[in-house]
């Protein structure tokens, strides 16, 4: 391996490569929030079928994943292994999301689950082709420790501005762009918007960021060696379960608060609270905030169109309380008390705030902004260092077992991530036809399905989080030993023969 002469990245670059995950962003946050609700109350699916449709996708996924580690890894280009990928799949990934949104105008309800699974599927493949060579972008871009988490730090500070964007807006766009009740065009047009704005941010990283580490010069592929490697890897086992609970518990939660907002939550208080902030349409509104409001779809008119735009303030409180405590508290906490750490304490409260969510009456809106601010706190210090502990792991496997397989590592926490998705959707989806939800836009549910939709957005996603917690104890990558292990390598890698 030759010797890496500088370690240091500009911010330039870092903006550059981390504008690439608000575009992995601007899917993931959609498919996370509205993808159950868009199978259920758009395309008119039963819970139980869209999260099938969602299994299914992950049996495909357990061979694509694999599969694209392995090709990244042994890929050779003068512009480098893994940057490539994220331009050659740019426009198919996005081609696909706009594809998984729309419904060409089938009506068997058959078919359009079919039309769903392969649409799906097809994006499926798509985020890994694009985003396990990515992510394992930021895993050679630096070895200095805390660069790693500066970079990963700038990466997630994109990745909050799509979620404020895709969680906050989407609903009042898709109001917005509805031609007087279709909501399918309202949805085409907002997510052609959102895969516009993604497609140029893939290209911008293509151009924007540099690899610094290469595998040992005298390795040889082996891609049974690297199965092996990643396998028999702890720390590797231990992020794998813990990526697997989180995104779980972020896909349920995140589902299951989009039919919180319009089934439990009372109207006409959400009314009153988005009234007090002014969001309300007044006739005097004719200042610039407010037709930017209006713009965007943010004005609320009557307490029946408060759900889409009361959903979608809350969540951009989220996003940007989780803005600032990525910029904040994550690489301040991460150096002071190590990763590992700062992450169990912060699970831990992200779990207490979510369980509370069971008790506000559906008339106490304050209160549950003031959970999800306390929440979105709690869960933010977390959110780079998940993919900075999983570049440490990469470099724990090269410190064991003298080779380095980043693309593989990181591809099975990617199938992780997205197996995450698709469970946490599914489980909901199972959970809402267990509790009697009837599919469906504006249908009156029972009692017995809205209590089903409370628990699936308080206790059973917060049971999950602490399911990743424990999984987070057998990490065994301390601040200490990670000091060690990047000082030994560095050593390594100024020699010659290595």
């Amino acid at each position: 391996m030759s010797k890496i002469q500088n370690q240091k990245v500009s911010m330039a670059e870092k903006v550059g490569y981390g504008l690439g995950d608000c575009s992995a962003n601007l899917v993931f946050q959609m498919m996370m929030i509205y993808q159950t609700k868009f199978y259920t109350d758009v395309f008119g699916l039963e819970g139980a079928i869209a999260g099938t449709v969602m299994l299914v996708a992950r049996i495909v996924d357990a061979f694509v994943d694999p599969t694209v580690g392995i090709l990244s890894d042994r890929t050779q280009t003068k512009w480098g292994k893994y940057r490539p990928w994220v331009l050659w799949t740019a426009l198919p990934f996005m081609v696909f999301y706009v594809l998984a949104f729309y419904n060409p105008g089938i009506e068997e309800k058959g078919l359009v689950a079919l039309y769903a699974t392969i649409s799906y599927t097809l994006l499926m493949t798509m985020y890994s082709f694009n985003n396990t060579p990515y992510s394992s972008l930021g895993g050679v871009m630096s070895s200095d420790i805390k660069e790693r988490t500066s970079i990963t730090s700038v990466r997630f500070v994109f990745s909050t501005i799509a979620q404020f964007v895709v969680q906050g807006l989407t609903l009042p766009l898709v109001s917005k762009f509805s031609e007087g009740s279709d909501k399918a065009h309202g949805w085409l047009c907002t997510i052609s918007l959102f895969a516009a704005v993604g497609f140029l941010f893939l290209v911008i990283v293509f151009f924007s960021a540099k690899e610094r580490i290469t595998p040992p010069a005298n390795q040889k592929n082996d891609t049974r060696q690297d199965i092996k490697d990643v396998l028999s890897s702890v720390p590797w086992r231990a992020m794998f379960v813990l990526t697997l609970f989180v995104f779980i518990t972020l896909a349920m939660w995140g589902s299951a608060m989009n039919y919180y907002f319009e089934n439990y939550v009372d109207k006409a208080a959400l009314f009153t609270f988005l009234d007090n902030i002014g969001l309300v349409a007044t006739d005097g509104g004719t200042s610039v905030g407010y037709h930017i409001l209006d713009a965007f779809g943010l004005i609320v008119t009557s307490p029946d169109k408060a759900y889409e735009v009361g959903f979608g303030v809350f969540n951009m409180v989220g996003a940007l309380v989780q803005f600032f405590g990525v910029i904040c508290l994550s690489e301040f906490l991460a150096n002071k008390y190590g990763k590992k750490r700062t992450f169990i304490v912060c699970l831990a409260l992200t779990a207490i705030f979510t369980a509370l969510f069971y008790f506000p009456s559906k008339y106490d809106i304050e209160m549950m902004f003031v959970l999800n601010f306390l929440k979105s706190l709690a869960y933010a210090p977390t959110v780079p260092l998940l993919w900075a502990m999983i570049a440490d792991v990469a470099d724990h496997s090269e410190y064991i077992n003298y080779r380095r397989a980043t693309g593989f590592i990181f591809s099975g926490v990617v199938f992780a991530l997205k197996a995450g998705l698709g469970i946490g959707g599914a489980v909901l989806g199972f959970l809402l036809s267990g509790f009697g939800y009837v599919s469906g836009a504006d249908i009156a549910q029972s009692d017995t399905a809205v209590h089903g939709i409370i628990l699936s957005s308080s206790l059973i996603p917060a049971a999950f989080f602490f399911v990743g917690m424990v999984a987070l104890c057998f990490y065994p990558i301390s601040k200490e030993y990670n000091e060690k292990m990047q000082a030994e390598l560095t050593a390594r890698r100024s020699k010659s023969d290595y």
